[in-house]
């Protein structure tokens, strides 16, 4: 039996009656490649029930310390029936993509049961042209991006004929502690807490120009750049841009409601355009970002006139540590150059800036995210931490959004038989982190976008997925090659 980490922990905290802190995704699929043209609910209780034991996050559930001391431990449920956690429903006709985006929108508001082991999969029938789509949630206390990913990969195999999978080894036997002796581990944690405080929060002064509100307070820049050249002999880092997270019609305290939006872009596009002008496949995608959010906010006459900050989640998961459940992760914060008209400006302006960022997070530890969970007693940040979050949207948000960019395999992919058409992530919102996330995941030379939002602060989430479609083209149109004068040299101007 493990105990959640601060960080993991963070995530059960930050639920509320407006936020549920699950992480999910939608694979449409195609039936026709399975052996029966169909698939059904059976059939994918069946996979699950063979497989659950490469995906060891979907069989544990949450035991409580007593009082709420200390975070909770992971336990083992060993008679699980994953029936009860496989739903189906099907569409009204047509079955069209706005139908479905509004049943997934309906299926994400709703928290899960905490006194269950944490997911669930609702596969939904009745889509256009035969298909169906599998809707999946697990609880970001227990997976993250890159070990969701991995668990999702448990289920999927490269051919419509599934693989055969070894039976699991026999478990090895674990001891439960008795909520006594969780008690008494708690007393002694609580009570060796200011060390581990004080720890964390040395650790965190070297990056306390990297984090929201933090860096602009006097003093905080000095502060970090001494620390760094005293105690981490880490030479000269690039100096981080301004921080500071302006208003936006995203930020504030967000409602229970969801809308989802969804779209796909081809790959081969932003390499062509990453390739073009000397930059990532991901700082193409967080300028496409930029792009769709400032036609957005300037269509509403909201646009701000310095930079939107955004969040990126970065994956620190070591390959000794794939299996672990739980989260590995820290996370970059960026401005984006929204305030920039020309889309070429914009391009340029945020490769540079994430450059910048790379660099300094691949030089520092960037662990301020785990050591600032850690700074506080365990009871403390169980009840006040949707408080704090809801209050920090009113008094000073200190980003704008999250935006996160996963790598998924460029082949195609099957689930009970049916072929992948492609899968589309979603993430979470918080009053903290406003009322739009942006996730992307790259499948079979497609890069596949899931827009969440809170309809009381983003109405019209699909005309946001039409501004990244439309940034896209925009960018082609600047990475084509100009135009050949072969064959005309002669030829006499044309009057204007």
């Amino acid at each position: 039996m493990r105990q959640l980490t601060a960080l993991d922990a963070q995530f059960l905290h930050a639920e509320s009656a407006t936020t549920a802190a699950h992480v999910a995704g939608v694979a449409i699929l195609d039936p026709a490649w399975a052996p029966t043209g169909l698939i059904t609910r059976q059939a994918l209780i069946e996979l699950m029930r063979e497989r659950l034991h490469l995906a060891p996050a979907l069989s544990l559930r949450l035991t409580g310390v007593p009082f709420g001391l200390d975070h909770p431990y992971w336990t083992e449920v060993a008679d699980l029936d994953v029936a009860d956690h496989i739903y189906e429903i099907t569409l009204a006709l047509p079955g069209d993509e706005a139908q479905l985006a509004k049943e997934i929108a309906r299926l994400h508001e709703r928290r899960l049961d905490r006194t269950r082991p944490l997911w669930e999969m609702h596969l939904i029938q009745g889509l256009t042209g035969g298909r169906a789509a599998l809707y999946a949630k697990v609880h970001h206390c227990a997976i993250d991006g890159v070990s969701g990913a991995d668990t999702l990969a448990a289920l999927l195999d490269l051919t419509p004929e599934p693989r055969v999978v070894e039976s699991p080894a026999p478990p090895p036997e674990t001891t439960v502690p008795s909520p006594a002796a969780m008690f008494a581990s708690a007393v002694t944690r609580s009570m060796t807490h200011p060390v581990r405080a004080l720890r964390s929060l040395v650790r965190m002064v070297a990056d306390l120009d990297t984090i929201p509100v933090v860096a602009a307070l006097p003093g905080a820049r000095a502060m970090a750049a001494a620390t760094r050249t005293i105690w981490m002999d880490s030479g000269e880092m690039p100096e981080m841009p301004s921080l500071s997270a302006p208003r936006t019609p995203f930020n504030g305290p967000i409602s229970a409601r969801r809308h989802f939006s969804y779209g796909s872009i081809p790959l081969a596009d932003v390499k062509q355009v990453a390739k073009t002008f000397g930059i990532s496949v991901n700082d193409v995608v967080m300028t496409l970002c930029a792009s769709a959010l400032r036609s957005w906010l300037h269509e509403r006459d909201a646009l701000p006139d310095q930079p939107l900050i955004a969040a990126i989640p970065v994956a620190v998961r070591t390959s000794s540590a794939q299996d672990t459940v739980g989260n590995q992760l820290s996370v970059m914060i960026a401005p984006m150059p929204t305030d920039l008209a020309c889309p070429l400006d914009r391009l340029r302006v945020m490769g540079k800036t994430m450059l910048t960022a790379k660099r300094r997070f691949a030089g520092s530890p960037a662990t301020w995210l785990s050591e600032l969970s850690s700074m506080f007693p365990a009871a403390v940040t169980a009840l006040a931490t949707s408080t704090v979050f809801r209050l920090a949207s009113i008094v000073l948000p200190p980003i704008n959004l999250i935006i996160s960019n996963v790598p998924g395999p460029q082949l195609p992919l099957y689930l009970c038989g049916a072929r992948v058409l492609g899968y589309y992530p979603m993430s979470v919102l918080t009053d903290l982190s406003g009322g739009v996330n942006i996730t992307c995941f790259s499948y079979d030379g497609s890069l596949n976008f899931g827009i969440l939002a809170c309809p009381d602060r983003v109405e019209d989430v699909w005309r946001l997925m039409g501004h990244l479609q439309e940034a896209m083209e925009e960018l082609m149109e600047l990475a084509a090659p100009a135009p050949s004068m072969e064959g005309v040299e002669g030829m006499e101007a044309v009057p204007a």
